[in-house]
């Protein structure tokens, strides 16, 4: 069979292939076709039979091939290749460049490619001066080819070198040589391009690929200085729409290059010839050309954004500088709206940001005298970048796609997103700045004035506000006072509104005399299905905030948000983001109005809820019984009547309880209490639907978050129902809940026994699902109550041996996230050798068999993304049974071939010791376990290790 495949592996057979990869309908045939082509180009005779495929008389896709072929065994396959054949292979390739230079493009490049990485593997000591004597070859008159065409092949062959180079395979230390002497090469390459592209008579095509070269060999580090000559040619070629675009590249290449800020003076003279640009520029915008206005404006951009600070710092040309500046903001402001009739303004942005910094970035007093330059600037900034936030007409907007208002939306938060930057600078004199424009704008009666001015401004605020600490400021309260003076006649400017108030919230909070001012316009934009995102989290967001002052009118915003409930306003979201804005504002009220509001709230949903337990489960009942199940888990998700410190003096910590709960069973528990046999009875028809066991679980899951100890009277009768549940049908939200039970109440006396039923029901129900075979996310769970309460470890109903042989065996599941959790769960279990004897009886009873999954899996059964993990457990193993392991790695690694056929007897003695030396230093663990595998695994000294 061997001999028949290796027979079909000739010329013939790959033409045969190829027709049926082309040419074959049957995709079947196609896939078969490709594989087997793979299979040929890395094969021995590949070498043979790729130059058959390249003879004059095959069609190109063939040729293709018999290139491509030969470019893959050169890179991948070069140690097969005796170097006394070296010459003989150069002198091939580059007579079949010569053959196609006037032939098919696709076959040339990939010969040009083939030659380049045949280069790479022997410079320089085995072909020194490589492109010299790639220059000279094609230089030579001969072999019947025009010298337009070897011209062409020779730049080919230029550009793809340093690009090949960019994606060889070639080690570490081979890089940094190779980099080296194709920097030396460069003396040969430079006169060459600049002569092709200084003189008149050369085609366009040739300057063209002069261009592409140039932006290939400037990606090498060639200094600036040495490529100046050619980057001022580029210049030249701007006014050529052929040449635009590749100059373009080349010239944003060579200056943005890292290297290329240490050439000052070379940096100074691209300042004017940057500038000189403004006039092409003018004519483009003023012709409507996108394309020319997107070039000029990235190497404006390019020079400024790289180069801020070598520029800023040369004091004498402090003109030029802020002459590019404003050519920068020239492009920011550019007629149109973006996307639809420009583009270029949003390159821009960034440089507006890395110019700050650098001002920034100077002592005090060099600081102070930039900022008397650049602080103007970027107040006119805010204003350009305003004016391009706005919306167009209403009748344009309606007649953009989709797609182009989605960029929009984008580009606003781009703009947004500098506003709040700009601040840093420019400080409260912006928010001045934009309320003086406002009230102008809104108190003048003489001149109407466009929602989308109004709009803009206000967006300006909201930008700030969103995450500035605007609390000091003395224009908000005038801001809150002109908001109702806006007269809102439009979609965007109310949506505009809304995010204002709630980004305004927090200085409301402190503020809330204020709150009768805006209070009235979210609810009102409440009813408004086209304002649902932005006036619920609104609401939500001033519920959270200003919960304290809310009481007073608490009963109106209960009434408006129960009527756009019953409605269906909203969609399911905003309907979820209500309950949690009802949820705050219900904290803050005595317990007999939380339980009044909550009866009236949920006694339509609990009625709806009874109705569809009735029902005969089907899709559209069980989308109706999500929802329900949703709002209630949202609603307790933020109701907690403790008084809670928000955040410590420096937000680090999480809130505090500060004051105990109001005396008598908690609102939520008693609504609970209410609802259990009907949450039971929706379980009993729907217990194997897992999208509504998760629905169920979520609020139970919300509930304990928020309530922390406050849950207590609910703990024996949901540990009854979890337990029932995960018996019947074991699902993962119930794990999830049973984990967050333990976690709270696992510790405390009175809770004990339903949590410890509770998880020995679960660890054996687990475990019978291990006996079948099916696999389970069960570590989370015992981890957490090897935490929490490692005594749950001495029940004698609990089988430690059986849930330590789960472990060992979740260690070779072909999933990630369960091997992590496994190796989280035995860190966890080892500490527990010195405390809990069942844990110490079945450690040292089966402890191999743990070290030996944990060798398979470093040895090559497992991803290399874990063996962090497999260290931890070693580590482990080390720290609290260090006799034990000294002889379990001695017999598991034993066997030869075990954990890999790769490794020596010496390597495997040598990685025991180094393991068991290290009882301390657990980064150390880390770093043998990867040497190990990548032994293992064959690796170790390839890219790949590097890269490990």
């Amino acid at each position: 069979v061997r001999r028949k495949k290796e027979e079909r592996m000739t010329a013939g057979g790959g033409i045969d292939a190829l027709h049926q990869l082309y040419y074959d309908p049957n995709i079947e045939n196609k896939n078969l076709a490709q594989k087997w082509l793979m299979q040929a180009q890395v094969s021995p005779q590949a070498w043979q039979f790729c130059w058959a495929l390249l003879s004059p008389d095959k069609v190109p896709e063939i040729q293709y091939f018999g290139a491509s072929a030969l470019h893959t065994k050169i890179s991948r396959y070069w140690s097969d290749i005796p170097t006394d054949q070296y010459e003989s292979l150069k002198t091939q390739l580059f007579s079949q460049i010569a053959c196609f230079s006037s032939g098919s493009k696709m076959v040339l490049t990939r010969l040009c490619v083939a030659l380049a990485s045949l280069a790479l593997n022997t410079m320089p000591e085995a072909w020194p001066g490589a492109v010299s004597e790639m220059v000279r070859v094609f230089q030579e008159e001969g072999g019947g080819v025009d010298g337009r065409a070897r011209c062409l092949a020779l730049l080919e062959l230029l550009t793809v070198l340093p690009e090949e180079f960019q994606t060889s395979r070639l080690p570490q230390y081979r890089k940094g040589q190779v980099r080296g002497a194709l920097g030396r090469e460069w003396g040969s390459v430079c006169p060459l391009l600049q002569q092709l592209l200084r003189r008149t008579d050369s085609p366009g095509a040739v300057k063209a690929r002069v261009l592409r070269c140039l932006s290939s060999w400037v990606l090498l580090d060639v200094p600036l200085s040495e490529s100046e000559g050619l980057v001022h040619d580029c210049f030249s070629a701007l006014p050529d729409p052929e040449l635009f675009d590749t100059a373009v590249e080349a010239i944003v290449n060579a200056i943005s290059q890292p290297d290329s800020q240490r050439y000052v003076n070379t940096l100074l003279k691209l300042v004017p010839q940057v500038l000189a640009l403004q006039e092409q520029l003018r004519e483009a915008v003023q012709n409507g050309d996108m394309e020319t206005c997107h070039g000029i404006c990235r190497i404006a951009v390019t020079l400024g954004e790289n180069h801020s600070r070598t520029l800023l710092e040369q004091v004498d040309h402090w003109q030029s500088f802020l002459a590019l500046v404003n050519m920068i903001m020239f492009c920011t402001g550019i007629p149109g709206h973006y996307p639809v009739n420009e583009t270029t303004s949003s390159l821009t942005l960034t440089f507006w940001y890395t110019l700050q910094d650098e001002i920034m970035s100077f002592e005090s007093d060099k600081q102070a005298v930039y900022l008397q330059v650049y602080r103007p600037v970027y107040f006119q900034l805010v204003d350009v970048l305003l004016h391009k936030a706005q919306f167009p007409t209403d009748q344009e907007y309606a007649s953009w796609s989709c797609d182009e208002k989605e960029q929009f939306r984008i580009y606003r938060v781009d703009i947004s997103d500098t506003l709040m930057y700009v601040y840093e600078m420019l400080g409260a004199e912006l928010l001045s700045n934009l309320y003086d424009k406002l009230g102008r704008l809104l108190t003048n009666a003489e001149q109407p004035t466009s929602w989308q001015h109004t709009e803009a401004l206000l967006y300006g605020f909201q930008s700030i506000a969103e995450t500035i600490d605007v609390n000091y400021s003395d224009v908000i309260p005038g801001l809150i006072g002109l908001i109702p003076r806006i007269s809102i006649n439009n979609v965007q400017l109310a949506d505009t509104v809304m995010f204002t108030i709630g980004a305004l919230a927090e200085w409301l909070a402190d503020h809330p005399v204020m709150l009768s001012s805006v209070l009235p316009l979210v609810l009102q934009a409440l009813g408004n299905p086209d304002l649902s995102v932005s006036s619920v989290s609104t609401l939500k967001k001033i519920c959270r905030e200003c919960k304290y002052d809310l009481p007073p009118y608490a009963t109106n915003i209960v009434a408006v948000s129960q009527e756009v409930l019953i409605k269906q306003i909203h969609k399911t979201s905003q309907c979820m983001w209500l309950m949690q804005a009802l949820g705050f504002l219900l904290s803050a009220l005595p317990v007999e109005d939380i339980l009044r509001n909550l009866h009236s709230l949920i006694t339509p949903y609990i009625q709806q809820l009874e109705k569809l337990a009735d029902e005969t489960p089907n899709p559209s009942n069980k989308l109706a019984i999500i929802h329900i199940l949703g709002l209630l888990s949202n609603l307790f998700t933020t109701l907690d009547i403790s008084k809670q410190d928000d955040e410590s003096a420096d937000g680090s910590a999480p809130p505090v309880k500060t004051a105990p709960p109001p005396p008598g069973p908690n609102p939520v528990v008693v609504v609970l209490q209410q609802v259990f046999a009907l949450i039971q009875t929706v379980l009993s028809k729907w217990l194997n639907d897992s999208q509504v066991v998760e629905a169920v679980c979520a609020i139970f899951e919300k509930s304990v978050k928020t309530l922390l100890h406050d849950f207590a009277p609910m703990v024996s009768q949901l540990s009854e129902m979890l337990g029932q549940m995960y018996s019947t049908i074991p699902q993962a939200s119930a794990l999830d809940l049973t984990r967050q039970m333990v976690h709270i109440f696992a510790s405390e006396t009175d809770h004990f026994p339903p949590i410890k039923a509770l998880f020995e029901l679960v660890t054996s129900v687990t475990l019978s699902i291990f006996q079948q075979g099916r696999g389970s996310s069960k570590g989370g769970t015992v981890n957490t109550a090897l935490k929490r309460k490692p005594d749950l470890f001495l029940s004698e109903s609990l089988d430690v041996k059986a849930v330590f042989h789960c472990g060992v065996l979740s260690l070779k599941f072909p999933e990630a996230p369960t091997v992590k959790s496994t190796c989280l769960f035995f860190t966890e279990l080892l500490p527990h050798c010195s405390d809990v004897p069942p844990v110490a009886r079945v450690v040292q009873e089966d402890g191999k068999l743990l070290i030996q999954a944990v060798l398979e899996g470093i040895g090559g059964g497992a991803t290399r993304s874990l063996m962090d993990q497999f260290a931890e457990v070693l580590f482990s193993l080390n720290k609290h049974c260090f006799s034990l392991l000294a002889v379990w790695l001695k017999e598991a690694l034993q066997p030869p071939g075990f954990p890999s056929s790769r490794v020596t007897t010496e390597q495997k003695d040598n990685f025991s010791h180094q393991i068991l030396r290290e009882r301390v230093n657990k980064r150390r663990v880390k770093d043998i376990v990867k040497e190990f595998t990548l032994l293992c695994r064959g690796l170790h000294g390839t890219e790949y290790a590097a890269e490990y």
